[in-house]
């Protein structure tokens, strides 16, 4: 949970307010593929990638 912490103060330091919805991207398709690998909504989300 550190990382998170220090991740948010570098970038409300460095005015790097534009990271933000490239790392909220990146954890949502990380998220979905991991439930893809367990779940019936695979077949799903194979589609779209």
């Amino acid at each position: 949970m550190s990382i998170l912490v220090e991740l948010w103060a570098f970038i409300r330091h460095r005015k790097k307010f534009w990271l933000l919805p490239i790392l909220l991207t990146l954890a949502l398709v990380g998220g979905l593929l991991i439930l893809a690998q367990s779940s019936a909504i695979a077949p799903f989300l194979y589609t779209l990638f």
